[in-house]
C-alpha cells in the first residue's frame, strides 16, 4: 500500500493530536466537573497527573513493541483502548472512576505519538525527515488551539461528559483512517525480538547513553516553558486574566500561531542550516521570549496584551527546534528507532507529569511566578543542550 506525502503528514499529525485533545479539551470544564463530582481543585489537577504518569510509563513500551510487532498493530490497539477508556470517563459517577478512566487513556494515548516518530525515520532520512517532522508539527499545532475552544463549547452546551464522548469518537475516526490509509513501514526482517533479555539490553543501551538522555531532557525543559501555562490555564486565564470558560482561545490561538510559524520556519531552514544551527537560533528566540515575559510580568498589569504575545514567541522557537532535536536523538540508535522514540517520550512525558502535578500548582498563584518558571525551564534546557554537545564531542575524540 502506497500513501502520498501529504496524506502521511496529515495522518501522523492526526494521530499526534490525541495527546493535546486529551489534556486541553477538558480544562475549561474543570469548575463544572469539580461541582458535579463533588470534589476539589486539587483532585481535578490530579486527574491530569493520572493521565500523564501512565502515559509516560507506556512511552517506554509503545515504540519497543512496534519494533517487534510492526508499527500499525500498535497504533490500532492503542486507539481501541483509548476509545473505551474515554467511555469510562463519560459514565464516571465520581472523581475516583474519572481518574481510572484518565489513567486508561494515558496507557493508550501515546501509541500514535511515539510510533509516528519511528514511521518518519522508517521512510525518510536527513532533510526530508526533518521537513516531514516540521509539516506534521505544523498540522498538529492546530489541535491545542481547537481543543480547549471545542471542549469549552461542548461543556457549555451539553455538559462536561460530552467532551469525553467526543474523545471516544475522535479515536474511532483515527482508527478508521489508520486501517484505511496507513501502510506497515517496518519490514519483518528488520524487526527486533521481544525477548526480555534482548529488550533489557536495548533499554540499558539507550537510557545509559548520556548524550541521548541530555537531548531528551533538553526537549522536555524547552517544552516545559510552554506546558507550564497550559497546565495552569484554568487559573491563569480565569483568575488572573478574568476570562470565562469559553475564552480559552485567547491563550491557545496565539500559542498555536507561534507553533505553526515555527514549523514553517523549520521547513524553510531545513535545507539551509544544519540541525545544530537551527537549535541555536531557537534558543536565542526563546531567550528573548523569556526576558520579555519577565519584564512584562514585573512592570505591567495582568492583561491579555501583556501576558500572551511573549508566549507566542516561545512556541515559535519550540516548533523551530523540535524536529531537529527529535531526529538528532533518534539517529543515535538507527536499529532501535521505536525504542529510542519510546525512551525519548518517556523522559519527556514523565517530566511533564511532574510539572502538571507538582510544579504548576506551586507557581500558578501569581503570573510572576509563572514567568519565573518559564525562565527557569529555558535555563535548564540550555544547560542540558550544552552538556549534550560536550558529551558528543568527547565521544568523537
Amino acid at each position: 500500500m502506497k500513501i502520498s506525502y501529504a496524506m502521511l503528514a496529515l495522518l501522523l499529525a492526526f494521530l499526534n493530536a490525541i495527546g493535546p485533545f486529551s489534556i486541553d479539551a477538558y480544562l475549561p470544564a474543570f469548575p463544572a466537573m469539580q461541582a458535579d463530582l463533588a470534589t476539589d481543585a486539587v483532585a481535578m489537577q490530579q486527574s491530569l497527573t493520572a493521565y500523564m504518569l501512565p502515559f509516560s510509563i507506556m512511552m517506554l513500551w509503545h515504540g519497543a513493541i512496534s519494533d517487534a510487532l510492526g508499527r500499525k498493530r500498535v497504533i490500532v490497539a492503542g486507539l481501541i483502548l483509548f476509545s473505551l477508556a474515554s467511555l469510562v470517563c463519560v459514565f464516571a459517577p465520581n472523581v475516583h472512576v474519572l481518574i481510572i478512566g484518565r489513567a486508561l487513556q494515558g496507557l493508550s494515548a501515546g501509541a500514535g505519538v511515539i510510533v509516528g516518530r519511528a514511521i518518519v525515520r522508517d521512510l525518510f532520512d536527513g532533510p526530508a525527515a526533518q521537513r516531514l517532522m516540521s509539516h506534521i508539527a505544523m498540522v498538529f499545532a492546530i489541535s491545542p488551539a481547537i481543543a480547549p475552544i471545542l471542549g469549552g463549547a461542548l461543556g457549555e452546551w451539553f455538559g462536561w461528559r460530552a467532551i469525553f464522548v467526543f474523545l471516544s469518537v475522535l479515536a474511532l475516526a483515527q482508527l478508521v483512517m489508520t486501517l484505511r490509509f496507513l501502510p506497515e513501514t517496518l519490514p519483518v526482517e528488520k524487526r527486533q525480538s521481544l525477548h526480555p533479555a534482548h529488550m533489557l539490553a536495548g533499554y540499558v543501551q539507550i537510557l545509559g547513553n548520556p548524550a541521548f538522555v541530555l537531548m531528551a531532557l533538553t526537549m522536555s525543559f524547552f517544552f516545559a516553558g510552554f506546558f507550564l501555562y497550559v497546565m495552569s490555564a484554568p487559573v491563569f486565564l480565569m483568575q488572573h486574566l478574568k476570562l470565562g470558560p469559553t475564552e480559552f482561545g485567547w491563550l491557545f490561538v496565539p500559542l498555536v500561531t507561534g507553533m505553526i510559524s515555527g514549523s514553517l520556519l523549520a521547513v524553510r531552514l531545513s535545507h539551509r542550516l544544519k540541525p545544530a544551527a537551527i537549535i541555536r537560533v531557537a534558543f536565542c528566540i526563546s531567550a528573548t521570549a523569556a526576558i520579555l515575559n519577565l519584564l512584562a510580568n514585573w512592570l505591567l498589569p495582568d492583561l491579555i496584551i501583556t501576558r500572551i504575545p511573549q508566549l507566542t514567541i516561545h512556541t515559535l522557537a519550540l516548533n523551530l527546534a523540535f524536529p531537529s532535536m527529535t531526529l538528532m536523538a533518534l539517529d543515535m540508535f538507527p536499529d532501535r528507532r521505536g525504542m529510542a522514540a519510546s525512551c525519548q517520550g518517556f523522559i519527556h512525558t514523565l517530566t511533564m507529569a511532574i510539572g502538571a502535578g507538582v510544579i504548576s500548582p506551586l507557581l500558578w498563584d501569581t503570573t510572576r511566578h509563572l514567568a519565573l518558571g518559564m525562565a527557569a525551564s529555558w535555563l535548564l534546557a540550555l544547560g542540558c543542550y550544552l552538556l549534550n554537545r560536550r558529551v558528543l564531542r568527547k565521544q568523537t575524540i
